[in-house]
């Protein structure tokens, strides 16, 4: 009866140490294709570290402050001075142009203003019985009312292109001041960026156009 304890005793012992060990004994994964999925994902995850991320220049760039008197100032400048807002703007090669097309529509406005003083003036002197006029034995009477005609004519045109010239400069002035504190939204924007697929886990850069209403 002894001997039967014993071995049963004895039995037990070595069941429970058979259990512990396999519980103690770590599972070895004889699949090689679970050991190498980390490995590829991290010489991924290190290839896109590498590459340069492309940031969006709209997002670092600095708001500026939007003045409301700035285009009412540079209209100003340009009404006192023509060239004065373009030189606030500090759009300094507009002012030769400003000023090459006002000296031309000067220039002409005041040679046709000459010549018609001039066909204007032996004109009179004729009706006036005299014949010693600069026209004399040049030009009829009648080439001299068509000369006159003529050139108050382009005299006339002459004014109209300056003020024109002169209005332009102030409204330049003014478009201008608006389009330097003019912030494009995201509204209308084309600007890179960087994707990551969720497949393959490999970046893509591409270029988006956002036009919204």
């Amino acid at each position: 009866m002894l001997n039967k304890a014993s071995i049963f005793t004895l039995i037990c012992c070595f069941l429970s140490a058979f259990c512990i060990a396999q519980e103690t004994e770590p599972v070895k994964d004889t699949d090689t294709t679970t050991q190498e999925i980390p490995k590829v994902l991290k010489q991924r995850q290190q290839k896109i570290s590498d590459k340069p991320v492309i940031i969006d220049s709209t997002v670092l760039k600095e708001s500026r402050i939007y003045n409301p008197l700035s285009p009412s100032r540079a209209a100003f400048y340009s009404a006192v001075l023509p060239g004065l807002g373009q030189a606030y703007n500090r759009k300094y090669w507009k002012i030769p142009i400003v000023y090459a097309a006002l000296g031309t529509s000067i220039y002409f406005y005041i040679e046709n203003n000459k010549q018609y003083n001039r066909a204007r003036d032996a004109y009179k002197r004729r009706l006036a019985g005299f014949e010693d006029d600069e026209f004399q034995n040049k030009f009829t009477d009648d080439a001299l009312r068509e000369a006159q005609k003529t050139f108050r004519r382009n005299k006339e045109l002459s004014l109209l292109i300056t003020v024109g010239i002169y209005a332009l400069n102030i409204i330049d002035a003014n478009v201008d001041a608006h389009l330097l504190q003019y912030n494009i939204s995201n509204d209308l924007s084309l600007k890179p960026h960087y994707k990551i697929e969720e497949f393959d886990n490999l970046g893509r850069v591409g270029l988006t156009l956002n036009f919204q209403f």
